[in-house]
């Protein structure tokens, strides 16, 4: 079985992490066994997440939302301790990799979710984390509606349909990006995806004259961790299980 400090050293490399200044640690936020055989994935490190990660025999847990951020009491309270007791108690590491996962170009979120809704080849970098790509033909917004759907598994995207009748051009930013509308905006472009939308983005497409969709926090940041554990086990020969915890937001 692999060591444990060679999967967290190569998945540290791999995103880079050093670069980032983020709101939470990223890398191994819990120390387990010295070893690892199984590897399960998740969005977010709640506790339904961690009790499938034990059921499932776990040595190590990898998410994008880890257990630590930015502002959090310096304390162990009472949700931490929920999250933590099982790992402790069963043994089980577990890592977060946060911007880091969603800026990668071949292995992020926003590179990945790109790649679903099927833009191109001319994807590039967009508002720091994001991409923006640039269609071979341009379609309606009811043909990038359905592409959104099924790029997030049936989910129904939140649609303000604001902007021009041909798209070209749309900037992603995963999660919860609604202000990156702006730089849409100002890039000229056609229409904006992001996960979890905000109360003003509705008013800011209307006015500004642009696309904007919403599909879901956690169903827009499925792939990239989805995708360091299917690395893991091609590179290392552990056991991968991704495990969907559902989450309407």
């Amino acid at each position: 079985m692999p060591a444990i400090t060679d999967l967290i050293a190569h998945l540290d490399r791999l995103l880079a992490v050093d670069e980032f200044h983020d709101y939470g640690p990223n890398g191994l936020q819990v120390p387990g066994p010295a070893e690892v055989q199984t590897v399960v994935t998740g969005v977010s490190a709640n506790g339904q997440l961690i009790d499938a990660a034990v059921a499932e025999g776990a040595d190590l847990v990898v998410v994008h939302h880890g257990l630590y951020w930015r502002g959090d009491p310096q304390a162990i309270t009472p949700l931490l301790h929920r999250r933590l007791k099982p790992l402790l108690v069963n043994d089980v590491a577990l890592a977060a990799y946060h911007l880091p996962l969603d800026a990668h170009r071949e292995h992020g979120n926003n590179a990945l979710l790109a790649e679903r809704i099927g833009g191109g080849t001319d994807a590039r970098r967009f508002a720091d984390l994001g991409v923006a790509i640039t269609f071979p033909e341009p379609i309606a917004i009811d043909e990038l509606t359905a592409r959104v759907r099924d790029a997030v598994d049936g989910r129904e995207p939140l649609v303000i349909p604001a902007g021009p009748r041909e798209i070209r051009t749309l900037g992603i930013v995963t999660g919860a990006a609604s202000d990156a509308v702006l730089t849409a905006i100002d890039d000229g472009l056609d229409a904006f995806l992001t996960g979890e939308p905000a109360e003003r983005a509705n008013s800011i497409a209307t006015d500004a004259g642009i696309h904007f969709l919403a599909a879901g926090h956690h169903a827009t940041e499925t792939f990239g961790v989805r995708r360091l554990g299917d690395l893991l086990a091609r590179e290392f020969g552990v056991r991968h299980v991704y495990v969907d915890v559902p989450n309407p937001i």
